[in-house]
């Protein structure tokens, strides 16, 4: 007859149990549970934190540190960009209607003024030649249009001084409802640009640096294989 109560019985078994679990378990090695579960969601995490780092890092600089001098640009990205309306038509030089969207396939610059074209109109246009003849071999991937808002003449010492330049009658309407301004300006102080997919991407300052406004095309022209 059998001396042992029931309860040493089940006692017997946990311990026996637990030896094996022991014995199951490598030398200097703890039993799995818990900690080591949460050790590996803590790799897991981490893992994923690297990963991550160089955007984390991007984003933080762009948005939060911005660097010093702010956008390498000179001119005003248009954020978002515009695309000309299918809706412009515009007038060549021939009477003939045309839409101002048949340009697409270069980089236009553009430029918005009356027909008499006073000093700062020719300073613009003086400017926009400038820029696209210093482009070497790459001046053909631009076209510089002059929109004119009336269908006045235009004098002829300007006709044929920029007889290279596209003088397109276009309503000043619509024309504003497309340019955005700057603080303070009118559509008649700035110099536009246009890609060659039609959407407006840049607008340069009033009064502008035409320098500066060379160093901004080159890049486009250098970086950009579209035109």
């Amino acid at each position: 007859m059998s001396t042992q109560s029931p309860r040493s019985s089940q006692s017997g078994k946990s311990a026996g149990a637990a030896a094996t679990t022991r014995s199951s378990a490598r030398p200097g090695e703890a039993a799995p549970g818990k900690g080591s579960w949460q050790r590996g969601r803590w790799t897991l995490l981490l893992i994923a934190l690297i990963c991550a780092a160089p955007v984390i890092g991007s984003y933080l600089t762009y948005y939060v540190i911005k660097p010093k001098g702010g956008t390498t640009s000179y001119g005003t990205l248009v954020e978002p960009q515009r695309p000309i309306p299918e809706s412009l038509v515009v007038t060549g030089e021939d009477g003939k209607p045309m839409k101002l969207g048949s340009l697409r396939g270069r980089w236009l610059l553009i430029s918005v003024d009356g027909s008499a074209c006073d000093k700062a109109c020719v300073t613009k246009l003086y400017f926009m030649r400038q820029v696209r003849a210093t482009q070497a071999g790459e001046r053909e991937r631009i076209v510089n249009v002059w929109l004119r808002t009336d269908s006045a003449e235009v004098p002829d010492v300007v006709k044929h001084a920029y007889d290279d330049t596209e003088m397109l009658i276009a309503d000043p309407a619509a024309v504003a409802a497309w340019l955005p301004t700057a603080n303070g300006t009118k559509v008649t102080d700035h110099i536009f640009m246009v890609d060659p997919n039609g959407n407006l991407m840049m607008r340069f300052p009033a009064n502008p640096d035409p320098s500066k406004i060379k160093g901004d095309v080159t890049k486009l022209l250098k970086w950009s294989s579209i035109g």
